[in-house]
């Protein structure tokens, strides 16, 4: 059986032994972070991670969740709040990913509050119960897409990045519409970015998108949308 706590230990001790001091001031100004990082490059991160959840099996989504929130709501250092992500999208999880498993990815939202905590699980992880559950994870995202909390409204709008062909326009029409106006940089370029992703499937229709809402959109989420369409 998992225990979650040597899990953590054992990530701590190998973050610690690649750590970089210089590296770890200067990822922790970019990201503009309370918490420290121990300034491990990505390509040795994901190795860590590897490493480290080699062993690791759960035997109900109970476990699982149990090791995400005991390494997320403990974590010392940001590296190790990416563990926590990492083991949300692995392979161990994914006969977890119900909807169940959304109470923890809005805790994560919610309490990770900043991009790169964010994108990953609204894309990777909610997206994955949007594919498998439609109807009911889309029925929550619309209600996110009108939260008070603008990562909730973020993840609604960028769930789908990945979708392609597949891509629910309805429902993200939806869920940029209440973000149409705002003010908040982080849901401008989130809606500039889910246009310009569905741009690769069909551009004409993010420019009719675009030139229906004109007087509406940013000129951030406009640019951002009409990037890769030759004009």
């Amino acid at each position: 059986m998992n225990n979650p706590s040597n899990t953590l230990l054992k990530l701590r001790a190998e973050l610690k032994r690649l750590a970089n001091k210089e590296k770890a001031a200067d990822m922790q100004r970019y990201m503009k972070s309370s918490i420290p990082y121990h300034g491990v490059p990505a390509p040795l991160l994901r190795q860590v991670f590897k490493d480290v959840f080699a062993d690791l099996d759960f035997a109900d989504a109970r476990s699982w969740k149990s090791e995400v929130l005991h390494i997320w709501r403990n974590a010392r250092f940001r590296e190790e709040r990416y563990a926590a992500i990492a083991l949300c999208e692995s392979r161990k999880a994914d006969a977890f990913q119900t909807p169940d498993a959304l109470s923890l990815y809005e805790e994560i939202i919610v309490t990770g509050a900043w991009w790169d905590l964010v994108d990953s699980i609204a894309s990777h992880c909610v997206g994955k119960l949007l594919r498998r559950y439609p109807a009911r994870i889309g029925r929550t995202m619309r209600v996110w897409s009108r939260s008070s909390n603008i990562w909730k409204r973020r993840t609604s709008i960028i769930c789908q990045l990945g979708f392609k062909k597949d891509t629910d326009l309805e429902l993200l029409y939806a869920c940029v519409e209440p973000s149409l106006e705002s003010k908040e940089f982080f849901l401008r370029k989130a809606i500039g970015w889910a246009l310009r992703q569905y741009a690769w499937t069909d551009p004409r229709e993010v420019q009719r998108y675009v030139r229906a809402h004109e007087g509406r959109l940013s000129v951030l989420s406009k640019r951002e949308a009409l990037r890769n369409i030759a004009v």
